[in-house]
């Protein structure tokens, strides 16, 4: 009983999502589509699902090939998208894990706060559950971008709301790369991004596969 109404709330959430954000990210399904006709993906691999910082670890699948990840991330998701793109981004793959990276685009939106956030990252989680209940996951905290320094106290609020929610969930570990990415003085470190001062470098990507690699099955 408990799973049907599970599955019935986020069937109703899906619903709630307006129907002209599809073209957000379905361009980029599809072109993923066409990418896995010509190369096949692993099977039951490690997926890294999420925003554009996922999207642009370019060699993220090449890093982690003996853990045989490939990535499914979309350039500009909020959390609601990625929730809404689960079946292609995600469930049809059968992953013995998930690494995830959503939120940073929702501190954008000024109506989003860190409570708004916490909860949308609580019903990405649900959803995955309904279908996964036993899948690992890995959430990765929302990192301290340059270019929302204005933002940053949304951002620490969020991450600590979602941390605590997060332990008391089962077979979910989070990392804390927001503290990693912050300079001596707890400044964001622009050394670690590209110019736009919002997507990560190598020097980034190198931190976060420190801080992550520990994490991952086999």
């Amino acid at each position: 009983m408990k799973k049907i109404i599970v599955v019935l709330f986020i069937a109703c959430f899906y619903q709630l999502i307006p129907a002209q954000d599809k073209g957000k990210y379905w361009e980029d399904i599809q072109i993923i589509k066409k990418y896995e006709k010509i190369y096949a993906p692993a099977t039951n691999p490690i997926i890294f699902v999420g925003s554009s910082s996922i999207r642009r670890w370019d060699d993220v699948e090449r890093t982690f090939a003996s853990y045989r990840a490939i990535n499914r991330g979309i350039g500009g998701a909020v959390i609601n998208e990625i929730t809404y793109s689960l079946n292609e981004l995600v469930f049809q793959y059968h992953p013995r894990q998930i690494v995830i990276y959503a939120g940073e685009n929702d501190l954008g939106d000024k109506a989003s706060t860190a409570d708004s956030i916490c909860n949308r990252t609580q019903r990405l989680i649900t959803a995955i559950r309904a279908q996964m209940p036993v899948v690992p996951i890995v959430y990765v905290s929302i990192k301290p971008s340059p270019v929302r320094d204005k933002v940053m106290d949304k951002a620490i609020e969020a991450n600590k709301l979602i941390r605590t929610y997060l332990l008391h969930q089962k077979n979910i570990q989070y990392v804390d790369v927001f503290s990693l990415m912050l300079s001596a003085d707890k400044k964001s470190r622009p050394e670690l991004f590209l110019s736009d001062m919002l997507h990560m470098n190598p020097k980034g990507y190198k931190i976060w596969t420190k801080a992550i690699q520990p994490y991952l099955i086999k």
